[in-house]
């Protein structure tokens, strides 16, 4: 049977991050914090998909995740919830003042001891780290042009069943363009390759602008 999927139009929109659970007083500041940003506040993770996160984070083992792009740490908060007591997050984040922001905000929600922020370019920090798997989950929003590069950086880091994860595969709707712009075309890559990479399980979900999922191959 077919079911035609259902239109998330901007009012149910809202009804969905309404209903997104665990936005608590530090999370609710930090959202105030970003909007007053002006039009970067749209590089914060949408508040559904930062609770999703901490979720998944919170039915796997828990004990290393790595963020790539913090911008002001909303979704470092979560992902950091979501670990074991004994867990960390290692944030990657190219801007020094963003990444004070960061420092700032997880210091304020009580899980800073768990949280590393290292202040340069990402994949240079994934590549200087050991080729051996050891994190659990990963969540990437940074730049789209470099997407496909830390795929493939990230990829035998992780543990077997370990959880990639990447925002704004849709691009705005704009990954379904035949001639798209440098960021859209390198995404439209990186959704392809994940598809037919045999080393990942992978979905992609219709939340927000647009998460896969790619659970690695034990």
């Amino acid at each position: 049977m077919s079911i035609e999927p259902t239109v998330i139009g901007v009012e149910l929109a809202e009804y969905i991050r309404a209903h997104a659970s665990g936005r608590d007083e530090t999370l609710r500041l930090v959202e105030d914090e970003t909007d007053a940003m002006g039009p970067e506040r749209i590089m914060q993770t949408a508040p559904e998909q930062a609770a999703f996160l901490e979720l998944l984070v919170s039915l796997g083992p828990g004990r290393r995740a790595i963020e790539v792009g913090t911008f002001t740490g909303y979704g470092a908060i979560r992902i950091a919830r979501g670990l074991a007591e004994d867990g960390t997050l290692l944030c990657c984040e190219l801007d020094p003042e963003r990444a004070a922001v960061a420092r700032r905000n997880v210091d304020r929600a009580g899980i800073g001891g768990k949280v590393e922020i290292r202040v340069g370019p990402a994949i240079e920090t994934i590549r200087s780290l050991s080729e051996e798997p050891a994190f659990d989950f990963a969540y990437v929003d940074a730049e789209k042009t470099g997407y496909p590069d830390y795929y493939e950086a990230l990829l035998p880091r992780m543990n077997p069943g370990g959880l990639l994860t990447f925002d704004n595969v849709f691009m705005g709707g704009r990954i379904l363009d035949a001639e798209p712009d440098e960021g859209t075309a390198a995404m439209q890559g990186l959704n392809e390759q994940i598809l037919g990479d045999a080393r990942v399980d992978s979905v992609m979900l219709g939340m927000a602008d647009g998460l896969t999922l790619a659970r690695v191959r034990g």
